[in-house]
């Protein structure tokens, strides 16, 4: 699979990341900005959410019983991603709910500017695998070692194309095909051909993208209950927002610039890790809990945070940046004793405000073919 293609699983991921500090650094406003709104962040399991987690508690791993028949014994349903997820500490897993995404109003503004650049290749990619990813994908899921999808991959065009190009498949465990690329052959430059990632599907309904087979077999292990018996670094009570999970310090590291590599070193010497959540169903808002074993040192470096934050939104006034300042409104920080709770949030009229130039352009691009065949 080409790499621009599989580069569209990973599309609302890049496009939400980055979303929020791209709205925060762009647009100078002229007038006085109003009054910040109100803005719900994400705080704990809504109704609609808690019948959304149980409902997908589908699968029993079968338990053998301890004595001499294997005998197999139900055990309560689980939902198989969270079962997929790393153990441990010190590990990355940040869930993206792709469906409720798409049905959004961020999502569906998202989805419109992705269609005008994108479409053409997103109808050959369903063409050629059978998979539809705004229909047909669920769930997403980045952690360290790859990346994990739910949703409906049981097309035999798509078991086809990851069949193809001399990789070589094999069944695994009791639901699953690994797909292994051919081994990577040297070029006449002297470099290597790269043979692609390591892919398992298991029952139809999760594809794993790995670095290497052992890596994908450990969360096929993990679904199917041969994995470590330590729960998984995400709980169904934490599965609530249109994205949530856990970033490890290291991971977190690496998202900040240069000039804040201070901050990060501090971040990572206090922190254990970061709960992240956001709310993507109306504004944009998120929520990132940082907790750590010193409490004192937790409380100085939310300070400092909280700071560094009264300052930029100083200075952006300064400078005349309006709309920063009035996002920078939403930018606070809670402390509660061992932890503290950072809120980040963009609303929705800033963002349709900066998305208006997708609709701009292609109402410009429909304007060229009746520029090129005027009406007699």
């Amino acid at each position: 699979m080409r790499q621009r293609r599989r580069g569209l699983w990973l599309v609302f991921a890049v496009v939400l990341f980055g979303l929020a500090s791209w709205l925060m650094l762009s647009g100078q406003g002229e007038e006085e900005a109003p009054p910040p709104k109100e803005v719900a962040f994400p705080k704990r399991l809504r109704p609609a959410e808690r019948e959304r987690m149980e409902k997908r508690r589908t699968y029993v791993m079968p338990v053998v019983d301890a004595g001499t028949e294997a005998e197999k014994q139900p055990v309560r349903p689980s939902d198989p991603l969270l079962a997929a997820l790393p153990r441990g500490k010190g590990k990355t897993a940040v869930v993206i709910e792709a469906n409720a995404i798409r049905h959004s109003p961020i999502g569906e503004m998202l989805l419109e500017c992705l269609m005008n650049k994108e479409g053409a290749e997103l109808e050959r990619f369903k063409q050629e695998t059978g998979v539809d990813p705004f229909q047909d994908l669920d769930r997403m899921v980045l952690t360290d070692d790859g990346v994990i999808l739910s949703g409906n991959f049981g097309d035999e065009r798509l078991k086809d194309l990851l069949s193809s190009r001399g990789s070589t498949s094999y069944d695994y465990g009791d639901g699953a095909r690994l797909f292994e690329p051919p081994v990577p052959q040297p070029r006449p430059d002297g470099s290597t051909r790269r043979g692609g990632p390591q892919v398992g599907l298991w029952n139809n309904q999760m594809l794993v993208f790995g670095r290497s087979a052992d890596g994908v077999k450990e969360v096929i292990d993990r679904v199917e209950g041969r994995g470590p018996d330590e729960p998984p670094v995400i709980s169904e009570s934490s599965t609530y927002g249109e994205m949530y999970g856990v970033l490890s310090v290291e991971q977190l590291k690496k998202l900040f610039p240069k000039e804040q590599q201070e901050m990060a070193a501090r971040l990572a010497e206090v922190a254990e890790n970061v709960e992240l959540h956001v709310d993507a169903s109306s504004d944009f808002a998120m929520t990132a809990q940082v907790k750590g074993p010193n409490a004192d040192k937790v409380t100085d470096l939310g300070k400092s945070l909280g700071g560094a934050l009264s300052l930029a939104r100083l200075q952006a006034q300064a400078e005349g940046k309006k709309e920063l300042a009035q996002l920078l409104d939403f930018a606070k920080v809670r402390p509660d004793g061992n932890e503290f709770k950072l809120e980040l949030a963009v609303p929705l009229d800033v963002i349709k405000e900066q998305l208006a130039f997708c609709r701009e352009q292609q109402g410009a691009q429909d304007e060229k073919p009746r520029e090129a065949n005027p009406t007699p």
